[in-house]
């Protein structure tokens, strides 16, 4: 029964408007810690890069996720029993996806340069409201559409607007982007449904093993990296994938999977960031309105929401 139901009707009118503030409130803090996901994945990007002159592509992802999941798996061993079988399915489900645009994104950078493919993995910004609406029936407000159509243009400015021909590594990083796309959306649509913490494992979990099996599969994987490899891993596998995807799967529930989206299209302009504070790259000209560009879609999507 609706508690509501039982109180008297000026009591349930009082708590109408005090639920509009507390919603605006976890949506905000919500977008806070997006946008802290998103400062730690633009920071891996140099951290991953210094990593792989010295481990496979694969066996990095490998290493990077075991750690992910035995962090999560001895901390919060506990929350994988709330999942019950229906929960560990959609885990599993998160994990395929999540693998997928790893994978796909890996075997893309072998045929393509990196500048394209962060700007054809950036393009899954604009497939997220597709898949949403596909799957999820989420409607694709009017500040979203104008978001969603800066987003793209300004990772093409930020990617120094290169072009180059549309073969067999562009279409494998589109692929990639499709992926996590899917991702992002099968995280809103279970998140509110499961543990959040408990899909965060299954899903480390499953790249951690598809990875592995790729490294046996298609690379010759060393037995001890040296210990650049393994700052790098930790570093990702506990902040840019135990810690990230804990927290993204938690607050996905208030927030819809277009709006983080377009929060994590911001995820160049601070990788470009640390790459000049650790790597002192710089920003040419049209790199700067492309992350501009990318600023104002964030505040488009904001004013209307």
């Amino acid at each position: 029964m609706d508690i509501s139901e039982s109180k008297p009707r000026l009591i349930t009118a009082a708590a109408e408007p005090a639920a509009a503030p507390d919603r605006k409130r976890r949506a905000y803090l919500a977008d806070a810690g997006l946008v802290g996901i998103t400062v730690i994945w633009g920071s891996t990007f140099v951290v991953i890069k210094d990593a792989l002159g010295g481990v496979g592509p694969f066996e990095f992802v490998a290493l990077r996720f075991a750690i992910a999941f035995v962090a999560l798996a001895v901390i919060f061993h506990r929350r994988l029993m709330r999942l019950g079988p229906a929960g560990v399915r959609a885990g599993l489900i998160i994990g395929l996806f999540l693998f997928a645009g790893y994978a796909l994104q890996t075997a893309g950078l072998r045929l393509t340069t990196a500048s394209m493919s962060a700007f054809i993995t950036g393009l899954c910004v604009v497939m997220v409201p597709i898949v949403a609406f596909l799957a999820l029936r989420q409607r694709i407000g009017g500040g979203a559409i104008v978001a969603v159509l800066l987003a793209p243009i300004g990772l093409w400015l930020l990617t120094n607007g290169q072009q180059t021909s549309f073969g067999a590594g562009e279409l494998l990083t589109l692929a990639c982007a499709a992926a996590f796309a899917a991702h992002i959306t099968s995280i809103s649509a279970y998140a509110a449904r499961y543990d959040a913490i408990g899909l965060a494992i299954i899903q480390v979990g499953v790249v951690a093993v598809l990875a592995t099996a790729a490294t046996l599969g298609f690379e010759r994987p060393l037995i001890l990296p040296d210990q650049a490899v393994w700052f790098s891993v930790l570093y990702t596998g506990l902040l840019g994938s135990a810690l990230v995807l804990g927290v993204q799967t938690r607050i996905q529930q208030y927030t819809t999977a277009t709006h983080a989206a377009l929060v994590f299209s911001l995820e160049p302009v601070f990788a470009a960031l640390f790459a000049y504070l650790v790597a002192h790259e710089t920003l040419h000209g049209t790199g700067l309105i492309g992350a501009a560009l990318l600023v104002g879609a964030m505040v488009i999507a904001e004013i209307r929401r």
